[in-house]
Order: C-alpha cells, then structure tokens, then sequence
C-alpha cells in the first residue's frame, strides 16, 4: 500500500484567527499531540481542530506545499480558499 504524507492547517478552536499549517504521515495523532501540549508553537492556543488537510503520494511535494503555505501568498490563498 502506498504511503501518504499530509499538509494540515489547524484552527484554534478558542481563538479561531489563530491557525497552524503543518506536515505529517498520521493527522489524527499529529492533532492529538497538538492537543497535548507536545508541540511549542501551539500549546498556547490549544485545544485544536482541523480546519484542512491535503494528501500527497510523497513527501517532498508535502514540504514544498507546507512551505508555500507558510509564505506570504500562501497565508493569503488559504486564507481566501480555505
């Protein structure tokens, strides 16, 4: 079975302008350690919730599209997409 890596974009679900884009191969269990505290960038704004999720059949297609959406324009097309 081929293997999938994901680009996620999360939603502070108690500060909703706040959002997290990120890359993983389990978005359950990357949203549960969010969710935990096990990530520093978000604990301050925990708990989370998926706003989007994107599957890539490889891993460098995943980190080229996480690093566009963390750009500038990239910030503003989720914005105005998703």
């Amino acid at each position: 079975m081929k293997e999938f890596y994901f680009v996620y974009i999360l939603e502070s679900i108690l500060q909703p302008e706040n959002y997290y884009t990120g890359q993983t191969k389990d978005v359950i269990s990357r949203l549960k350690k969010h969710n935990e505290g096990g990530c520093p960038h978000t604990a301050k704004f925990k708990p989370w919730q998926i706003k989007n999720y994107f599957a890539f059949n490889s891993k460098e297609k995943a980190l080229k599209f996480e690093k566009y959406l963390k750009s500038g324009s990239g910030r503003e097309f989720a914005r105005r997409h998703f």
